[in-house]
Parts: structure tokens; C-alpha cells; sequence
């Protein structure tokens, strides 16, 4: 494994190892959760990670303690980044997982430093930061309160239920710093989430994390991504996901569709093979002009959950409150049923 390589962007020039081959410690752990998964750990040189400048993110400054991740989201766009270790970018990216150990005790020495201005610093941008190996690691708390002691404003995207687990940290955090939380929920079927997101939370489970935080006065939106082509983007299927984001309390919600980057592309294709062959050429064509959907498709879909969500209460104008809406709103369950868009 090329670990001497091993950089954050490796596309910016001047970048260095952030950590050697003698840092490496491989580990395995003979339990349930965690069988044929295998931790590498590392001692990191750095942990905040600068975004380039060409980048389509909000944000600046990222922190990972992670990379690879359990949640085996067979979309996911950070399966590239395992190809610079030599390591599988398909289920190498699944079940060979890094950990920088030492993340909490470098990113507080880093934010002491006369150097750092205060950014905002993004977390589970590229990784999930509360995937299932933090319960074990917990390196969340530590990073938490190093942000907090300093009063850094910070976001976290997670898919993982094990956030609330520092919701005290979070709600002390927020009396001194910003701190933005948000959930990944980009559909509620539970047959499409069992065979696309299978190590993840169900999203019932992650849309109860959303009630939780709001519950105890932390904003929580909801990033309804992915929106996935001919699976979950018929107008059933929106409407059902839309109203259980609602009802969750959650503060807004973000829809962005599925995009594919190289690595992700190829196995996911792979996967859409063996499950839905008969989408592959539709993939292929609506893909053709490379990661995204064309900006018809992605302005429809955004469209869609906007009206939705202004429906339900978690409009543009309202965003910041968290909403509660009367069960007899409840939108019949969408049924398996293939979407009308056609591609010529």
C-alpha cells in the first residue's frame, strides 16, 4: 500500500505524506460488527485538510478522521480516494478502513496555532465520521470539544446514529460556536436503502436522530441525498420522503441527486447490472456527458422537493423552525413502480 503517497488532494502540488509506512498499525477485531473489516491505524502529520479551490463545496476546511467507510454505500463518490493507497476502491473501500488516531490531540494543537484563522470546518464530507468504527475509536468527542475550547464553527453531514451519543458536546458547542448538523436521507424505501446503503442506519432510524437533536434545541437539516434515477425519484416516492423529513422536525432539506464520480461510476454500474440490468442503458444515456445528470433533470427534481417541502412546511421561508405536521398529511407509501422519464 502506497501509505507514503497518502494525501488529502492529491491533485495539489506541494502536498506531503501525512504519515509513513512505520505510523501503520493493522488491526482486526473478531466481533459481530466488525468482522472481515480491517482497521489500519495511523499517527497523521496533519489533520486539517484545505479544498481546492476548483471545488463545487460551500466550504473551505475539512477535518476526516477516517477514510473508507462501513456504511458501503454502493454510490458513494470518495470510493476514488482508497486508489491512492493502492487499495480497492470497491469492497477494499467497504472493509479496509483507515483511522487517524491521533485526530483529536493534532486538530487542537492546529487550531492553537497562530497560523489558523477561525474557518469553518466541515466534517463527513468525504467519509462518514460516525460510521460504525467510531463507536469503537471515539474520536468524535475529542475533536468535538477541541472545536468547542476553541469556539470554531463547525457542520457535520452524517448518515450515523451514533451522533447522539455527543449530543451534550454538540449542545455546548453550540453555545459558543456555530455549529451546523445535517442528515443524509435520500429516500425512505426501505427495499432500495436495504440493497444501496446496506451498513447504514435505516433511514427511519436516521430521520429519529433529526427529531432527537431538534428536540434538544440543535437545528437539524436533512440533505436528501442521493435522489437515485428510475429507483427513487418517482413523485410517490418524493412526496413519502419529503413528509417523513417534515415530520422529523427537520429545519430544511437539500435535495441533490445522484452524481458519479470515476470510482463510484464503475461500481456502481456494476451493481446495477446485477440487480436492475434492464436501467444500465438508461444510466448510460442519461450519464453520457459525464458525473452529473443533465441540469434538466437535476432542476426537475429539485423543483419536485421544493414544492414539496413548502407544502409540508419546511419552505424556504420557514427554514430555521423546526415543522410538526398533522398525521392525517401522511402521503400514501409509494409503490414499486418504475419512473415515467423517458430518455430518447
Amino acid at each position: 500500500m502506497r501509505w507514503d503517497n497518502l494525501v488529502e488532494n492529491p491533485t495539489t502540488a506541494g502536498d506531503t505524506a501525512l504519515f509513513g509506512t512505520s505510523a501503520v498499525t493493522t488491526r482486526t477485531f473478531d466481533t459481530p460488527e466488525f468482522r472481515g473489516i480491517t482497521f489500519h491505524e495511523v499517527r497523521a502529520r496533519s489533520i486539517l485538510n484545505r479544498v481546492p479551490g476548483a471545488s463545487r463545496m460551500p466550504f473551505e476546511w475539512t477535518v476526516n478522521p477516517y477514510r473508507g467507510c462501513t456504511h458501503a454505500c454502493v454510490y458513494c463518490f470518495a470510493r476514488k480516494t482508497h486508489s491512492y493507497l493502492d487499495l480497492d476502491t470497491g469492497l477494499g473501500f467497504d472493509s479496509q478502513i483507515v483511522v487517524k488516531i491521533n485526530a483529536p490531540e493534532l486538530l487542537r494543537r492546529q487550531l492553537a496555532s497562530r497560523r489558523w484563522q477561525g474557518a469553518h470546518i466541515a466534517m463527513g464530507t468525504n467519509v462518514d465520521c460516525y460510521q460504525r468504527a467510531e463507536g469503537r475509536y471515539r474520536l468524535m468527542p475529542g475533536i468535538i470539544s477541541a472545536l468547542r475550547d476553541h469556539a470554531n464553527p463547525f457542520s457535520i453531514l452524517t448518515k450515523g446514529t451514533l451522533i447522539l451519543r455527543d449530543l451534550e458536546l454538540l449542545r455546548q458547542a453550540a453555545q459558543v460556536t456555530e455549529v451546523g448538523i445535517s442528515v443524509s436521507v435520500g429516500f425512505t424505501d426501505r427495499e432500495l436503502w436495504r440493497t444501496v446503503e446496506p451498513g447504514t442506519p435505516s433511514p427511519e432510524r436516521r430521520l429519529d436522530v433529526v427529531h432527537t437533536l431538534t428536540e434538544h434545541g440543535i437545528g437539524c437539516g436533512v440533505l436528501m441525498a442521493p435522489v437515485i434515477p428510475f429507483l427513487g425519484d418517482h413523485p410517490d416516492q418524493l412526496r413519502a420522503t419529503v413528509w417523513a423529513i417534515a415530520a422529523s422536525g427537520a429545519t430544511s432539506v437539500t435535495p441533490l441527486v445522484l452524481h458519479l464520480r470515476p470510482g463510484a461510476r464503475e461500481w456502481f454500474m456494476a451493481w446495477l447490472g446485477q440487480h436492475h440490468p434492464y436501467l444500465v442503458r438508461r444510466y448510460e444515456r442519461l450519464y453520457a456527458e459525464g458525473a452529473y445528470a443533465p441540469k434538466w433533470y437535476q432542476r426537475r427534481i429539485t423543483r419536485q422537493v421544493h414544492e414539496l417541502a413548502t407544502e409540508f412546511g419546511i419552505g424556504p421561508a420557514d427554514r430555521g423552525t423546526p415543522r410538526r405536521i398533522s398525521a392525517h398529511a401522511e402521503p400514501v407509501p409509494a409503490e414499486a413502480e418504475p419512473t415515467q422519464l423517458t430518455l430518447l
